[in-house]
């Protein structure tokens, strides 16, 4: 039989399923818009369901598309929105609320409180980021304080938290496995990446409790296994790749030598720049960040965003 992998690009906007060949060949490609919710001036919030239901049904579309059975795909990459942070119950699997977008500006104050506090280069020095609201930490802290009865659980070990990847590695494996890469990992506000690990002391600063964590892995290695028809697919094939979408970009550009750049544009606009093995720190604004190489290994990066590109054109249109 050939074989196949199976692409899943989860965008902020909407999902995407491809299908590849073993030469690199797109089969078969299906996209599906989701539903962007507002509910006050600077939020923005998806459900992490119907985040689901649309990569169940791109999945579904491209595999169709590409006239293959299920069983031919033999391994899936995922790469997503990152910062996007969603909270679910452990056992039911279900989000104890809707997710908070990486556009967010809902934990402004909390970041101000912070900043008050001289705590900007701890988390500059430990993350590579800015105090922001765009980054998952504060949003995670928000989501706790404001769910009732969320704190408890989370201490007991009822809760995951996870960014998109996260959330769909959860899914496609039943919930067997929990588990992030490190690109997405290094924009949450909690993870040194010097060490590659979540920091026990910025965990500490934003009250999360480090049994909501997900494991860490490189961005090359296995994250799991698909539970038997999950979005359709076979069970056993592995999730043998995950990446946050900018970092991903940089590697699809073929930016692996360190000095190479990207710019690219989708819901936002964001240039990387490639700096190998060295961590190196802006004094310009851009953040420092987790990249992969070649093999899926951790290189670091310098990274500027822009909020709104293609959004803007989407917002118009609705």
């Amino acid at each position: 039989m050939k074989q196949y992998i199976l692409a899943l690009d989860q965008g902020t906007t909407g999902s995407r399923a491809f299908i590849f060949d073993r030469r690199g060949k797109i089969i078969s490609a299906s996209y599906q818009e989701f539903k962007q919710y507002f509910p006050k001036p600077g939020w923005v919030e998806h459900d992490a369901e119907e985040i689901w239901r649309s990569c169940v049904l791109v999945v579904t579309s491209a595999v169709q598309q590409a006239k293959i059975p299920p069983s031919a795909i033999t391994a899936i990459g995922i790469t997503n929105q990152r910062e996007t942070t969603v909270l679910w119950d452990r056992k039911t699997s279900k989000p104890v609320s809707r997710a908070i977008v990486w556009q967010c500006r809902r934990t402004t104050d909390v970041c101000q409180a912070l900043r008050k506090r001289g705590l900007e280069k701890t988390f500059r020095h430990k993350t590579g980021l800015l105090l922001d609201p765009y980054f998952s930490g504060t949003k995670i802290q928000w989501i706790l304080d404001h769910v009732p009865g969320l704190r408890k659980r989370a201490r007991r070990g009822d809760i995951c938290f996870g960014t998109i990847d996260s959330w769909l590695i959860w899914k496609l494996t039943g919930g067997k496995s929990h588990s992030t890469d490190v690109t997405n990992a290094s924009r949450t506000l909690i993870f040194n990446i010097k060490d590659l690990k979540w920091d026990f002391e910025l965990l500490k600063i934003l009250k999360i409790p480090s049994s909501i964590l997900p494991r860490v892995y490189h961005s090359g290695a296995v994250f799991g296994h698909t539970a038997k028809g999950a979005a359709g697919l076979s069970a056993g094939i592995p999730i043998a790749a995950v990446m946050g979408d900018q970092q991903s970009a940089l590697y699809g550009q073929g930016c692996y030598e360190p000095g190479a750049v990207k710019n690219t544009y989708g819901t936002g606009c964001f240039i990387v720049l490639n700096t190998g093995n060295k961590l190196a720190y802006s004094g310009k604004g851009l953040l420092s960040t987790v990249a992969a190489d070649d093999q899926g290994k951790p290189i670091y990066a310098l990274e500027g965003s822009v909020f709104i590109a293609g959004a803007a054109i989407q917002w118009l249109r609705d």
